[in-house]
């Protein structure tokens, strides 16, 4: 134990010494999390729109101080009708509301209960389809609000996530990007550079067996990344105010065995890599798009081709973003998320053992 807690204390010293290790290890996730938590957003925040009414009428005002006083859009002026084209190609506003020659007519024939559809027209520039379709829905609801009789109107209730706040859903996505490229990138390039300096020959040699030679490489990074866990769920909880509803001590469990399988996954990538060029290419390339893409961090996994579905069975991230979601955001008990917990145990179970077999076919 004194030989493999030495073993242990060298290689801490060693990362600890490497500037630039620890500058990505401790800085680059909180980085990538700021990022992704702020600038990153599929949120619309702020639609400029204008309005084309040939007779400004009370009516028409007073709909369009309601449509301006909700903070999401910005009232770019009135215009005519034949400038609605010119406006939108020329970016100066997303939408254009056109109210009809007699809207006060048509309300009124229409009733205080209902909006005649063909009283007011939204237009909007669908080059980008999610602003919209987001801003059209947006526009309806302000539109139909207080118009509809009480019985009528559907009420609506958004559980989990009511303001649709994207830092809800890339939180848990880039936490389990964020670990898996870490941890599998780190070890699978430490343990490369012991080969290509000649240094791995002199640790074989030593007293301390090959297993614990390994077991001692992995310990100080997972104490980083246990660093790295820690200030992600504050940033998240206390910049993002991402909320930490569901069982804490099962997401803090959950996450260390997520990073114990991303270690597991930098040792055997270390095992089928000759040289740290090659070992980065497959820690961070190979595994970065399968995961962005297949794991739900960014798209619905239920939205893509029964093949691509089947492949997201195999991807780690894709269980611990599922149980990350199910403990932060819906506050759901730890026994809610066991599936998704003996899936990612078997895989590092799996994995563990596969990259120790092929170290040892090397060394022999």
């Amino acid at each position: 134990m004194g030989g493999f807690l030495s073993f242990v204390k060298k290689e801490a010293l060693h990362i600890l010494r490497d500037r630039r290790t620890m500058l990505i290890v401790l800085v680059m996730p909180v980085i990538q999390l700021l990022l992704f938590g702020f600038a990153i957003s599929v949120e619309i925040n702020n639609i400029d729109f204008a309005v084309a009414a040939p007779h400004r009428t009370e009516a028409v005002r007073g709909e369009v101080q309601r449509i301006a006083a909700n903070p999401c859009f910005s009232f770019r002026g009135y215009i005519s009708q034949a400038e609605i084209d010119d406006v939108l190609r020329t970016g100066r506003a997303d939408a254009v509301v056109v109210f009809a020659d007699d809207y006060d007519r048509r309300m009124a024939a229409a009733g205080p209960e209902a909006v005649s559809e063909t009283a007011v027209q939204l237009v909007f520039d669908a080059s980008n389809p999610n602003t919209a379709v987001a801003g059209a829905g947006y526009l309806q609801n302000i539109l139909l609000s207080g118009r509809q009789s009480a019985g009528a109107m559907p009420e609506t209730h958004l559980l989990y996530n009511p303001r649709m706040k994207s830092a809800y859903n890339f939180v848990p996505g880039i936490m389990g990007l964020i670990f898996i490229l870490i941890c599998a990138m780190m070890t699978s390039v430490s343990i490369v550079r012991e080969k290509e300096t000649g240094t791995m020959e002199v640790l074989l040699v030593s007293p301390v067996r090959p297993l614990r030679i390994i077991f001692a490489k992995m310990i100080p990074y997972f104490l980083l990344s246990c660093m790295n866990l820690a200030t992600i769920l504050l940033l998240a909880r206390y910049v993002l105010d991402v909320p930490m509803s569901g069982s804490i001590g099962g997401l803090v469990g959950l996450s260390m065995l997520y990073l114990v399988l991303a270690l597991a996954l930098g040792l055997f990538i270390s095992t089928v890599s000759d040289n740290q060029i090659t070992a980065m290419l497959i820690s961070g390339m190979l595994l970065i798009l399968p995961i962005i893409m297949l794991s739900g961090m960014v798209f619905p996994i239920e939205n893509m081709p029964g093949v691509l579905q089947g492949v997201s069975y195999i991807i780690p991230t894709r269980w611990y973003i599922s149980a990350v979601r199910k403990l932060m955001i819906e506050g759901l008990p730890f026994a809610a998320v066991l599936r998704e917990f003996f899936i990612l145990l078997a895989m590092t179970v799996l994995l563990i053992g596969v990259a120790l077999k092929k170290f040892n076919d090397k060394l022999e």
